[in-house]
């Protein structure tokens, strides 16, 4: 059983919350749920909510998993606590995918052990439904006692008559942002030139999961993208070593790892730099399955719809953002050069 497990554990000297109970049924279930939140705030530890577990380990074996959690285990979170503080202003920020979230800038207030200075907003619809103005006094949670959020607002104080409307351009490129059929967020549609998808891309293209490039960090990129030594993830394979010595911070040494890593990451397999691309919807998951599907990156960009959903866990969101990225003369033209460098699009099987 779990609970036999742990004890074992516990009996070989490792060390085992004291709080773990083994209880039956639902009533079970409420009882420690209300004891432990009693408990909460005596704890020597924060603890946003508990987690139910079945005990038996054959029935574990049965339940088995989904892609990132067990079948026979659940979380169960506190509720949590809210602060009131003044909604001093909202900025926007630009995701790799061109997401624009809203931010809310927030008179300074202590929430759950932090200083609290930024709220997400998350989108329009968001900003709509709580009818926001500059200068509410609005109610502060944090959505899994992490990330604060704003969830309401006193109206009742309301002096302001600047209600807050939704943003019409881009903040980075002026581009004039989109928002499609039955999608809750606003897109900047300037994959190839705005900075910050440019900047996120590349990042997510470097990243342990796709490319795995050391040396490479967000700062640098930062820095090689406003110098003008990358454009696009292709840059990278365009580095020289005197380049990089001109940077900052940057000794022979750090120039050398980073090249390496560089000219090593053209052994990465082929679902692991489709991953690294950075197609909408497609994560490390659905990489693979493309990958193996398809067995190279020409027979992808020939695939149809029909072929691409038939694909197992390809739904039609995935199918349709798939069959875009292969329509953008962009996005080939990067294919090609990533080719002619000798990146992997095959299958090695």
């Amino acid at each position: 059983t779990q609970s036999g497990s742990l004890q074992q554990l516990s009996a070989w000297g490792f060390a085992v919350c004291d709080k773990i109970a083994a209880v039956k049924g639902l009533q079970g279930c409420q009882n420690y749920y209300s004891k432990l939140a009693s408990e909460r705030d005596a704890l020597p530890y924060e603890i946003d909510g508990i987690v139910y577990k079945v005990n038996s380990l054959a029935l574990q074996a049965r339940l088995g998993f989904i892609s990132r959690s067990p079948r026979w285990a659940i979380a169960y979170k506190f509720k949590t606590n809210q602060v009131e503080t003044l909604l001093e202003g909202v900025a926007y920020q630009v995701g790799r995918t061109g997401a624009i979230t809203p931010v809310a800038h927030l008179k300074p207030v202590q929430l759950g052990g932090t200083t609290v200075k930024r709220a997400s907003l998350h989108n329009a619809d968001q900003i709509e439904k709580l009818d926001l103005h500059i200068g509410d006094l609005v109610q502060v949670e944090k959505g899994g006692e992490i990330i604060p959020k704003i969830v309401g607002v006193n109206l009742s104080e309301r002096k302001s008559a600047e209600k807050i409307q939704f943003i019409e351009f881009c903040p980075e490129c002026q581009t004039e942002l989109i928002r499609k059929d039955g999608e809750a967020q606003h897109y900047c549609p300037n994959e190839s030139t705005c900075p910050p998808q440019v900047k996120g891309k590349i990042s997510h293209f470097i990243s342990r999961k796709a490319m795995n490039i050391d040396g490479l960090g967000d700062e640098t990129i930062e820095v090689l993208f406003d110098k003008g030594l990358i454009k696009d993830i292709s840059g990278l394979y365009q580095l020289t070593f005197d380049q990089l010595l001109e940077l900052d911070r940057m000794g022979e040494k750090s120039a050398n790892n980073l090249l390496k890593g560089v000219t090593a990451s053209k052994e990465i397999p082929f679902e692991r730099v489709l991953f690294g691309l950075g197609i909408r919807f497609v994560g490390e998951t659905v990489a693979k399955k493309l990958a193996q599907a398809f067995g190279n990156m020409d027979a992808l960009k020939r695939a149809s719809f029909d072929e691409l959903i038939d694909v197992e866990e390809i739904g039609e969101k995935i199918a349709v953002s798939v069959l875009q990225y292969f329509q953008d003369s962009t996005n080939l033209a990067l294919i090609d050069r990533l080719k002619e460098i000798g990146l992997s699009f095959e299958l090695v099987k």
